[in-house]
């Protein structure tokens, strides 16, 4: 008789799910897991500063004891590597807008100069959210 395996991954309680509610860097929550806003980009951005996974969530108002350590560092890995691959770009949540298949046809010049501007957009955004925590912080002191 084979033993089925059963995943050992946490779920919320409702009262956890509310407390995720509270961290303006969740951009939603489910019993079996959370989706980060621009949290994932500050979190590389620290990450390069030498932080470790467990300091930066705390830093960022997150309880490590609702996330977990193993989904912080499964987290922490995950988004690493896919910073490695792809850049801050790979960190954007893409699953609203693509459904996975790689267009076929021959792109324009305006889609191919809105395709290279967005990465730059992207990282002026992450500039002004950095600027932006900065101030906060030197504000709160």
């Amino acid at each position: 008789m084979e033993l089925e395996k059963v995943m050992s991954k946490k779920l919320f309680t409702e009262k956890e799910i509310k407390l995720l509610s509270s961290n303006n860097y969740v951009k939603s929550k489910f019993k079996k897991g959370i989706t980060y806003d621009e949290f994932k980009q500050i979190f590389i951005a620290e990450k390069q500063k030498g932080k470790f996974a467990r300091g930066i969530f705390e830093e960022f108002g997150f309880d490590v004891e609702v996330l977990g350590t193993e989904r912080i560092k499964s987290a922490s890995k995950r988004w690493q590597a896919v910073y490695e691959k792809n850049g801050i770009i790979g960190l954007c949540d893409t699953k609203a807008g693509n459904s996975g298949r790689q267009k076929e046809r021959k792109l324009t010049l305006e889609e191919k100069n809105a395709r290279l501007e967005a990465p730059i957009n992207l990282l002026k955004a992450e500039n002004e959210l950095l600027k932006r925590f900065v101030l906060q912080k030197g504000m709160k002191k």
